[in-house]
C-alpha cells in the first residue's frame, strides 16, 4: 500500500477512535500530578504562593480551545464541523470564519482545552511529549479529513487549502463569516466540553490532596464542577425530553 493510502487509512481509523486520545493523557496527567504533589518541594510553583495563579491560567488555557470549538461550532452550517465519530461529514466546504484563518480550528481548540491538563503537571517532559503526541496523531486524521474534502470538493477545496495553513492560524486571511450564529448547536455540542474540564482539574485537586492525606479541597474547582455539572444534566434532559434546542435545517 502506497504511504498516501496508509496514511489515510490510520487518519480514518484513528478519527473513529480520536476520543481515547484525551483518555490517555489524562491518565498519564494525573500520575505525574500526583508525584509533582509528593515532591512539591522540586517545583517552584507547587511549593508557593502562586499556585493557584497558575492552576487559573491552566484553566483560561483550556477555556480558550473551548472558544475556539464554540466559535467554529457555533458558525458552521449543518453536517459540518460535528462530533460523528463514524465517518467524514461535510454537506459544505466551510471556508470563513475559524476556517479562513485555519483548516483544522476544531483541533486547535482540542489541543488547548488537554494541553490545560497536561500543563498542571508541571512537567515540561510530559508537556513536550504531549505535544509530539498529538501531533502525530491528529496529523493522520487531518490528513484523512483533507483527502475527503478534497475528493468531494475537488478545485475549490484546492484553492481554499493553497492559502489557509493547516494548523497555526494566520489572522491576516481572517474572513467573516457566511453563517448566522447557531446557539442551539453550540450548547448541544460543547456543554459536556465545559464539564469534562472542570471535572479534570476538580478530579486533579481532590487527588492531589487525598495523596498527602489533606481535604484542603479548593472551592473554585468544587463550585466550577458543581455548576457545569448541573448544567450539562439540565441539557441532556432538555434535548432528550423537549424540542427546545431542535435546530433548523440551516
Amino acid at each position: 500500500m502506497a504511504l498516501q493510502e496508509e496514511l489515510e487509512k490510520q487518519g480514518v481509523w484513528l478519527f473513529r477512535r480520536r476520543t481515547y486520545l484525551p483518555i490517555l493523557i489524562l491518565l498519564v496527567g494525573i500520575g505525574l500530578y500526583l508525584q509533582t504533589e509528593l515532591h512539591a518541594e522540586q517545583f517552584p510553583i507547587r511549593s508557593s504562593a502562586y499556585e493557584l495563579y497558575f492552576e487559573m491560567f491552566c484553566l483560561w488555557v483550556g477555556l480558550l480551545g473551548l472558544g475556539i470549538r464554540i466559535y467554529t461550532v457555533g458558525y458552521a452550517p449543518k453536517n459540518t464541523s460535528g462530533r460523528n465519530v463514524k465517518g467524514q461529514v461535510a454537506d459544505y466546504l466551510n471556508t470563513t470564519g475559524s476556517y479562513s484563518l485555519c483548516r483544522h480550528p476544531l483541533y486547535v481548540g482540542n489541543f488547548l482545552m488537554w494541553l490545560s491538563p497536561a500543563l498542571l503537571t508541571e512537567n515540561l517532559w510530559f508537556v513536550i511529549a504531549f505535544c509530539f503526541l498529538y501531533w502525530v496523531y491528529y496529523e493522520r486524521i487531518m490528513f484523512a479529513e483533507e483527502q475527503y474534502l478534497r475528493n468531494k470538493f475537488g478545485a475549490e477545496y484546492l484553492q481554499w487549502s493553497k492559502n489557509v495553513p493547516t494548523f497555526i492560524p494566520n489572522f491576516k486571511s481572517f474572513k467573516k463569516s457566511e453563517h448566522s450564529f447557531n446557539p442551539k448547536k453550540v450548547i448541544k455540542a460543547e456543554v459536556n466540553g465545559l464539564f469534562n474540564l472542570f471535572l479534570i482539574f476538580f478530579l486533579f485537586d481532590v487527588a492531589g490532596e487525598l495523596i498527602m492525606q489533606k481535604t484542603n479541597f479548593k472551592a473554585i474547582w468544587f463550585l466550577g464542577f458543581l455548576g457545569s455539572g448541573i448544567l450539562f444534566l439540565l441539557i441532556t434532559l432538555l434535548k432528550k425530553t423537549t424540542s427546545l434546542l431542535d435546530e433548523k435545517d440551516k
